[in-house]
Parts: C-alpha cells; sequence; structure tokens
C-alpha cells in the first residue's frame, strides 16, 4: 500500500511542466503524507495488539515481513544455480535484483553484480530495518520501509524523479548511513567464523575503498564483504546506455563465478545468524532488565 500510495501521489503531484523548485516541494508534500499515514497505520497496529495477551509477539510477527533476509539469500542463489545451466537464464535472474543492464553481462559480470547486489541489499534489506525496529518498535521499521520504499520508486537522478524525489533520496541516505557502517562492522565479525575469509582485510577494506563510492552508504557493506573474501567489486556498470564508472570496491579477482557467489552467500548466512543472535540477546537483557523494575 506504501508504493500505491507513492505511485498515486507522484502521478498527480509531479507535474513536469512545473517548475524546479516546485515539483521538489511536491516531492516533500508526498514523503510527508506517506511518513505521516505510515505512522498512524503502525501506530493504531500497535495499540490494537496491546490489548491481547504477548502483544509483543504478534509485534515481531508483522515486523518480520518487513525484513527481506531469507528473500534476498535465495533470489541471489537462484543466480548461482542459473550460471550452471547457461548465461542466458542467469542474465535472466540477476536482472530481477539489479537495476543495471544485464543483457550483455558474461559470467564474471553476472557474479558480480549478483554478489553486489547481496552486500548493498543486505544493509537496507536487513541491517537497517532492523535497527529501527529495536529503536522505535514496529512503527520504526514502517517508517524506514516507507522511506526506502519511496527512494526506490522516485529517488532517481533523472528528469522525472530528479527534484521530486529530492527528499525521499536524501532521507533515504541519512536513514541508512548509521546502518550501512554496522552492515560493514558485522560482515568483518562474521568473517572470524568463516574458513578462508579475513576480518581485518574486511574492515580495512571498507575505511579505505567505502569513502570512494557514489553513495554515502552502499560502499560500506560491498567493499566489507569484498575485502573478507578477497574480490574485486564495482566498476563500470551499464544503466540503460548510460556507463556509469564506479571505483572499486576491494583489490582482490575480479574473474568471479557462480562458486565465489556461493562463498559470499555463506558470509551472509553467517552476518545474518549473528545479527539475529545479536539483536535476540539485546531483547533478552531489556526485558530482564525491566522485569526486575
Amino acid at each position: 500500500w506504501q508504493g500505491m500510495l507513492i505511485s498515486l501521489l507522484e502521478s498527480r503531484w509531479n507535474d513536469l511542466q512545473k517548475t524546479p523548485l516546485r515539483r521538489r516541494i511536491a516531492g516533500i508534500f508526498m514523503l510527508a503524507l506517506l511518513a505521516g499515514t505510515t505512522l498512524l497505520v503502525s501506530a493504531f497496529l500497535v495499540w490494537l495488539l496491546g490489548f491481547l495477551p504477548l502483544s509483543w509477539f504478534f509485534e515481531a510477527v508483522l515486523a518480520s515481513v518487513l525484513l527481506a533476509g531469507s528473500q534476498l539469500q535465495r533470489a541471489v542463489s537462484e543466480v548461482a544455480g542459473a550460471l550452471d545451466v547457461s548465461l542466458e537464464m542467469a542474465r535472466e535472474k540477476v536482472s530481477h535484483i539489479v537495476g543495471r543492464d544485464t543483457r550483455n553481462l558474461d559470467g564474471h559480470g553476472i557474479s558480480r553484480a549478483a554478489i553486489e547486489s547481496l552486500a548493498e541489499n543486505s544493509s537496507d534489506g536487513l541491517v537497517a530495518p532492523l535497527f529501527w525496529l529495536v529503536l522505535f518498535g514496529l512503527p520504526g521499521i514502517a517508517l524506514y520501509k516507507a522511506i526506502n520504499t519511496a527512494d526506490s520508486m522516485v529517488g532517481h537522478r533523472n528528469e522525472r524523479y530528479g527534484e521530486f524525489g529530492w527528499a525521499s533520496a536524501r532521507l533515504d541516505d541519512l536513514a541508512n548511513w548509521l546502518p550501512a557502517r554496522l552492515s560493514a562492522a558485522l560482515y568483518a565479525l562474521a568473517a572470524i567464523f568463516m574458513d578462508e575469509a579475513s576480518a581485518g582485510k574486511s574492515w580495512s577494506t571498507a575505511l579505505s575503498d567505502a569513502p570512494a563510492h557514489a553513495s554515502p552508504n552502499a560502499g560500506w557493506p560491498e567493499a566489507a564483504l569484498a575485502g573478507a573474501l578477497g574480490l574485486g567489486l564495482g566498476g563500470a556498470r551499464n544503466y540503460g546506455g548510460r556507463i556509469l564508472n564506479l571505483p572499486p570496491m576491494g583489490h582482490g579477482r575480479r574473474d568471479l563465478r557462480g562458486q565465489d557467489i556461493l562463498r559470499a552467500i555463506e558470509l551472509y548466512s553467517i552476518m545474518l545468524n549473528l545479527t539475529v543472535v545479536i539483536v535476540g540477546a539485546g531483547a533478552v537483557l531489556t526485558m530482564v532488565s525491566l522485569a526486575q523494575f
């Protein structure tokens, strides 16, 4: 419903005949209405659940719908499996998880694209929503998903969305700033528990390479994963005929294969489990502390 609301407001308010300033203001109002509606709906649900026994359990079930941990892992695994069948199938699979043009990618390019998507989306699909859930409960994670959805739909630097989606893109950068860096730290921590992965190189690569990324946030988990596994990510990408040259993330091998996707998934899985353990332990400690009062 958040996506439907964004589409409705964008079609009515994003008038290309208006001045850039008026379109930017319209985008700010769209984002404010989306955020306000999300907070009202989520706060009402929390109030409603308060009448049920074990209300926290039902709130957690609702919040889990807004986490994309297992879906992301499954989608990237399908790319690795498709590489064993044909390049055409692999190109089709990877096109579902990246925004770049995949029609001319070879096996190495497909593998890099899948791993880059896994790294970047592990932050905004798992760590960031969990971060805001821990801080503010169901309203926190719902508001984050609203911001993230708005950015994915209208936060593009092109003629149609450049002004209207300006506020959505900037707020998404802000909401992901700390979670992206936490994601890098979690990847470095996960590397301790994986054979042939380096925690030290993971963190040092994140510190050295992530600031050079075009995005203030995307480079952190990407560089951390690349450093941990000795991979070379980043470089040129084709977006509808427009070539975007991104700086390298990691300085390892660039001739990646399906096996490298599986190694990245293994590291991601360890990172996911560690995150769940950390959040769960924090929740238990909080409940014990509250019970003492």
